[in-house]
């Protein structure tokens, strides 16, 4: 029986709607379960409602450039208020889930890309779905390729595009990109762009691109690739995934966790139920 069942009986509407949830600083996170999101992601796939759906993992880098109090902090409005999508927020990371379990009683599992993304292709691969990546370096596009020929033989893998930083941001060329993607007839777009950058674009691009599921899933095309490995399961179930990625990659992840990880963990604490 899925977490949806146990929740709340059962699930009305479109997607999201009906799903229980609980907020963190400003943020509506849905109390599902592996199982869940998986049929969730899969029904998406196959354009069942008449908006995509994005996917996106809550955890404290979610929080710092997304949370109430702290674009409050940052005097810093909004940006990823769009209604052309539907999204559907995660438990990522244990400070998250250990809130959910404080305020709600229910112990939910943390889901982050990389726990999610064999299973979700495991199910396209048996929809016989087309699958597009976003983001990561040109290098990876052999690998990745490959990876998907010898994994999931069933999905058609419709292109990686790796687009410079300015292309991202700039209109004109994420226009551009967005009716490739479209053109290319993706059902599941894996858009890993990093936080903040990626629900941007969700946000701004994603239903041009036609796909019916867009996940939010950052670093999963370098694990896809074979480039990082994931941390041991021993590291993960002791909630110190955070600090393996910190040890691999410290130049680049010390701001994130060390500087501002804190403030966006006082920001979940002071959640209300």
């Amino acid at each position: 029986m899925s977490l949806i069942d146990r929740v709340s009986g059962s699930v009305s509407g479109s997607l999201v709607t009906g799903l229980p949830s609980v907020d963190i600083d400003g943020t509506p996170v849905h109390l599902v379960d592996g199982e869940d999101a998986c049929g969730l992601i899969a029904d998406a796939a196959e354009h069942s409602s008449s908006r995509p759906l994005a996917v996106v993992s809550i955890n404290l880098d979610h929080v710092h450039h997304f949370g109430r109090s702290q674009l409050k902090a940052r005097h810093a409005a909004p940006d990823v208020v769009d209604d052309s999508v539907e999204w559907l927020n995660l438990i990522d990371g244990a400070p998250i889930a250990q809130h959910v379990r404080r305020v709600t009683g229910i112990a939910c599992p943390k889901l982050s890309g990389s726990d999610l993304i064999g299973p979700v292709l495991d199910e396209a691969a048996n929809q016989t779905l087309s699958v597009g990546v976003i983001g990561g370096m040109p290098e990876v596009t052999a690998d990745l390729t490959a990876r998907f020929a010898a994994d999931w033989p069933g999905i058609r893998f419709a292109g990686h595009w790796t687009p410079e930083r300015d292309e991202v941001d700039a209109p004109a060329a994420a226009e551009r990109i967005a009716a490739e993607i479209r053109a290319a007839r993706v059902d599941i777009l894996l858009v890993c762009l990093g936080k903040p950058r990626q629900e941007r674009w969700i946000a701004q691009w994603g239903a041009a691109t036609g796909a019916g599921a867009l996940l939010a899933f950052g670093a999963v095309v370098d694990f896809l690739a074979g480039r990082v490995s994931r941390a041991p399961s021993w590291v993960s179930d002791a909630g110190l995934e955070w600090a393996w990625r910190l040890m691999l990659e410290p130049r680049r992840l010390a701001r994130r966790y060390l500087i501002e990880g804190p403030p966006a963990y006082l920001a979940v604490r002071r959640s209300a139920a």
